[in-house]
């Protein structure tokens, strides 16, 4: 007889198993698409109380067409530009045709001004992209760890 209860014990925790994989999501990729490329992953790292700025990373991916990201909007700021190694004056950066582009803190990135509000760590705040080609891109900011101090 327990012989039996357990088959029967473990044969419902596998239907359960189961039936929890088929109600509960995947994993979403956090990627956004538009006509000619794929967005990879905006983020932000989390700020500090009295922050007026962030500094957004993301990737750019199977560019079909070049384009350029020519404007950026989220109602956690006021603003965005791009800044970093090689950003110019203007809010415009490239994104060449068949080639992977990367907005990061190391080299050119976007930044986000006039926070209103400290960005909370695993937060996710609405983000819009503006390309030359491409339009807007409703995306989402995720938020990571702050840096180390």
């Amino acid at each position: 007889m327990n012989k039996v209860l357990f088959h029967r014990r473990k044969l419902l925790q596998t239907g359960l198993a189961l039936g929890a994989s088929l109600v509960v999501p995947a994993t979403r990729a956090h990627e956004f698409f538009s006509k000619n490329l794929t967005v990879i992953h905006p983020w932000t790292r989390a700020t500090a109380e009295g922050a007026t700025s962030a500094i957004v990373s993301m990737t750019f991916e199977d560019v079909i067409h070049s384009d350029h990201l020519i404007g950026a909007q989220t109602p956690v700021a006021t603003s965005a530009e791009l800044g970093g190694e090689g950003a110019g004056p203007l809010f415009d950066f490239l994104i060449p045709e068949g080639q992977n582009a990367e907005l990061s803190e190391g080299g050119v990135y976007l930044r986000l001004l006039g926070l209103k509000h400290p960005l909370l760590l695993a937060r996710e705040y609405p983000m819009t992209l503006i390309f030359a080609s491409g339009g807007a891109i409703r995306a989402a900011l995720l938020i990571d760890y702050p840096a180390a101090a």
